[in-house]
């Protein structure tokens, strides 16, 4: 009986070693991973839209085990935006986000957290459910205001003052149609994914404060070269350095480290031709990859020069 006893006991303490394990592979997802991968493991996110080759998509790769997720952690993905974590998680921090993926993704498919969930910092947030329809496009914008109830109304106007922000899809490269609601991955304002406690939620701040720095400077003046930079940074570099060249924007801030804020650059701290180089051989130990299999040097100068003039402190 003591033997049983003792067999038992390992056993509920090895089960509840798994369990820990476990949830602190939920922990590191929701904190690292999420934001390309998305909350689900099914890579339906703004990011996954705009990287070329996309995020994995972690519900269609049943082939998948643990020794290849851990390795692309320690080592990255070559060729892709799936840097290495190695220096920013642990070994067994990455063991247990390999088991978390390949059990609840890659084997079982189950939902994680959807967004807009006390999980990922949105408690109470049905209370704003008057604003859904219009997220969802199940209620178009243009619709003449006395068709609507006094709630519908309210709707609306909570809509078109935050929702906004994230659910136009009539920006960016996104080719879906106006004001129909698009999978955004912008946590909440002051939310980090798998902390013990949300912030206080409000119908007014969002994602705002990451979106504002996707509004890319007008610009008169500019040199024939320059507006081909222009046009060759808003398309490749903004994704990660912001339209308004601050790395404010999410996947800037997400990054770590994070991507350059060029606005606190001068000609003097970061001269033309240091630039040019840093663009086309990339950055080592960064997100920063080399760009010269993509861009020319002629476009890497372009580029250089529009953000000297767009960014840099004159």
């Amino acid at each position: 009986m003591k033997r049983l006893a003792a067999l038992l006991l390992a056993a509920a303490a090895a089960l509840a070693h798994a369990a820990d394990t476990h949830e602190l592979g939920r922990r590191v997802y929701n904190a690292r991973c999420y934001f390309c991968h998305g909350y689900s493991g099914d890579a339906k996110t703004v990011a996954a839209a705009m990287l070329n080759p996309a995020p994995r998509d972690f519900t269609a790769a049943r082939g998948l085990d643990e020794a290849r997720i851990v390795a692309a952690l320690r080592s990255g993905r070559p060729g892709s935006a799936m840097a290495s974590f190695e220096g920013l998680l642990s070994e067994a921090e990455m063991h247990a986000v390999a088991g978390f993926v390949r059990r609840e993704f890659v084997l079982a498919r189950r939902p994680n957290t959807a967004y807009h969930t006390p999980e990922n910092g949105w408690p109470g947030h049905a209370r704003h459910a008057a604003a859904f329809p219009f997220a969802r496009g199940e209620i178009a914008l243009d619709v003449p205001a006395e068709t609507l109830s006094p709630a519908q109304q309210r709707g609306r106007r909570l809509f078109l003052t935050a929702c906004i922000s994230c659910h136009d899809r009539s920006r960016g490269t996104d080719p879906g149609p106006a004001w129909a609601a698009r999978p955004v991955s912008y946590p909440r304002l002051g939310f980090v994914p798998g902390q013990a406690s949300a912030p206080p939620v409000d119908a007014v701040s969002s994602a705002s404060v990451y979106a504002k720095h996707e509004v890319a400077p007008r610009l008169a003046g500019l040199t024939r070269q320059q507006r081909r930079g222009e046009a060759l940074f808003q398309a490749n570099c903004a994704f990660c350095h912001a339209a308004d060249g601050s790395g404010r924007n999410w996947i800037g801030q997400f990054m770590e480290p994070k991507a350059r804020d060029l606005t606190q650059y001068s000609a003097a701290t970061m001269p033309r031709a240091r630039l040019v180089q840093t663009i086309l051989d990339g950055l080592p130990g960064t997100s920063m990859p080399a760009w010269r299999a993509v861009l020319t040097r002629a476009e890497a100068e372009a580029v250089a020069a529009y953000a000297e003039r767009a960014f840099f402190r004159h």
